[in-house]
């Protein structure tokens, strides 16, 4: 058994410690909200954040979490997650949406980073969260207002 502090609650999950978090967020726990796009971190769907930095959970194996703090998309909250939820719905930013839980968790962790993202800072932080419908003008948008709402 291995014990994971996923949104606040001790959760303990019998697991080999080289399975992916993702697996056990998705599988064991059944929170389905962070989405498994290529298993290889390089689309950013599986973005959750392991002690307040976004990480890839496809690739992050439960054995090296230790006793750090994951959040899911269903865990997220506090001002600046609601300011970029807000933000995403009044921009209309999702089209598909399967992207968005990781676009979203990405852009909680730029923002609480830097309350004041350049289109630079931006750039970079979302650098590696793919959007196949294209929607990375909305994201910026959405972003840019998050950072105002919360000035």
């Amino acid at each position: 058994m291995i014990k994971l502090d996923i949104n606040g609650t001790t959760q303990s999950v019998d697991a080999a410690a080289d399975t992916p978090l993702l697996w056990v967020i998705r599988d064991h726990l059944e929170l389905h909200g962070t989405k498994f796009g290529c298993g290889q971190a390089l689309c950013g769907a599986c973005t959750v954040h392991m002690d307040g930095a976004p990480v890839r959970s496809c690739q992050t194996m439960i054995g090296d979490v230790g006793t750090a703090k994951i959040t899911t998309i269903e865990g997220a909250n506090g001002r600046v997650a609601a300011a970029v939820q807000n933000a995403w719905v009044k921009l209309d930013v999702v089209q598909c949406g399967y992207c968005q839980s990781g676009q979203i968790m990405s852009a909680i962790g730029l923002l609480t980073k830097t309350p004041k993202p350049s289109d630079a800072d931006i750039d970079s932080a979302m650098d590696g969260n793919i959007c196949r419908c294209g929607t990375y003008h909305r994201i910026r948008a959405a972003i840019h207002d998050a950072a105002k709402s919360l000035a």
